[in-house]
Parts: structure tokens; C-alpha cells; sequence
């Protein structure tokens, strides 16, 4: 478990997030465009734009530490691997790892070789999310990771997710405005609006009865398949 007590990011006197979390096992940090979700991703991996300050509060059993102990994995695979360099090149772990990351994510070995822009969509989210585990982080950060891909490919996705972080144990942390995704994945929930947050508690309660209206709206935006904004 990791416990966020105090997450504050500022514009000189202008306060932008201030929140806290607690990641039990799996968290979905749900919000609007704007809402801070984004800000608050940077801030754990160390990305927040030098104009910016943070206070930070963090209580766990490991040191967040990007590419080490806290890994990521972004919204669009296709961006996130070199399209000139083989897979292979592209990891920077044993051949043991890779391969056995592959076989629990249903990917023939033979991809290695190729160069990113010959692999599926689906293939390319799979392998980004071999090299994110490749050494064995303790807390995955996910911003959208399921937004482009077909809804096959998303359920398979979320299922490998599980089974992985059955498997290896990491916490995560899921950013999205993908309630229905967030719903298969994570098993609490946090609401934020204008970097504050609103509702947090398990997934199934407060979807089930959610308490604010805000809430109420994004479940109701999500779920009629278009994202909520003000």
C-alpha cells in the first residue's frame, strides 16, 4: 500500500492540485479535462514543468524512484517507441525477462525483431507494458492506456493487467476518464475536480451510489460514450 497523504502542486500563490490518495492495490484517479489528473501523474514521475511547485507526502515500503521502483504507461503506444529501432533494442533488461514478459502477455518472440510501425495497435500497448514491468516496479502509472484501442483489445488489456499485477504484485494507479475500463481494472476510485478531490472509495460502492452530482454526471457522460467537460 502506498499512502499519499499530501500532493500539492502550485503556480506561485495559485494552488492548481492539492490532494491526497491512498493506493490499497489498484486506484482510478477519475476527472474531467483539466481536472488535474495529468499534473498529478507528472508530479509522481518526477515531470512537473520547473515553473511549478510541489509539496509531497508520501508514505510507503519503497522510494519513488521513475524507471526504477514507479513505472508508466502512456496513452499512445504508437508514440512511445522509436519507429526506426527493433523491439529488441528497445528494452534494457535480460533476454530471460523480455521473454518471459512476452509469453505472459501472448506475444510471439519473433516481434522482437521487428520495428514498431509492423505491429498492431494491440501489440504495440502489450509490449509497452512489457518494458514498463521489465524491472520489476513496485507502483504502475497508467494515463489512459485503453483510449485508442478497439473494445476487444481493451478487455484483453485489462485482463493481462490483472493477471500481471496478480502475478508481480505492483500497485496501480489508473488516469482516466474511461469510467466503464476503470470499472474492470481498479478496485477503488477517486473523483477529481479543479485538482481537488470530490468522492473516493471502493470502485463498486461509489459507483453503485455515488454521492456528488459531479459524479453522478461523469458516470452518466461516460457510459453514454462521450467525455464530460464544463
Amino acid at each position: 500500500m502506498m499512502k499519499i497523504s499530501r500532493l500539492k502542486i502550485s503556480l506561485e500563490k495559485k494552488i492548481l492540485v492539492d490532494i491526497h490518495l491512498e493506493i490499497k492495490s489498484s486506484l482510478a484517479l477519475v476527472g474531467q479535462s483539466g481536472s488535474g489528473k495529468s499534473l498529478t501523474l507528472k508530479a509522481l514521475l518526477g515531470m512537473l514543468p520547473e515553473n511549478l511547485s510541489l509539496e509531497l507526502a508520501v508514505s510507503s515500503e519503497f522510494e519513488l524512484e521513475a524507471g526504477k521502483s514507479v513505472a508508466f504507461i502512456p496513452q499512445n503506444p504508437f508514440t512511445a517507441l522509436s519507429p526506426l529501432t527493433r523491439i529488441k533494442k528497445q528494452f534494457f533488461t535480460s533476454k530471460e525477462r523480455v521473454e518471459e514478459l512476452f509469453y505472459e502477455l501472448g506475444l510471439q518472440k519473433e516481434l522482437l525483431e521487428r520495428f514498431p510501425p509492423e505491429l498492431s495497435g494491440g501489440q504495440l500497448q502489450r509490449v509497452v507494458i512489457a518494458m514498463a514491468l521489465a524491472n520489476k516496479p513496485k507502483l504502475l502509472l497508467l494515463d489512459e492506456p485503453t483510449t485508442a484501442l478497439d473494445p476487444q483489445t481493451r478487455t484483453l488489456i485489462i485482463e493481462l493487467l490483472l493477471k500481471l499485477q496478480k502475478k508481480e504484485g505492483f500497485l496501480m494507479l489508473f488516469v482516466t476518464h474511461d469510467i466503464s475500463s476503470a470499472k474492470s481494472l481498479c478496485k477503488d476510485i477517486c473523483v477529481i475536480k479543479n485538482g481537488r478531490v470530490v468522492e473516493s472509495g471502493e470502485m463498486h460502492q461509489v459507483m453503485s451510489v455515488p454521492k456528488q452530482e459531479y459524479t453522478k454526471t461523469l458516470i452518466q457522460a461516460n457510459f453514454a460514450n462521450r467525455e464530460f467537460r464544463v
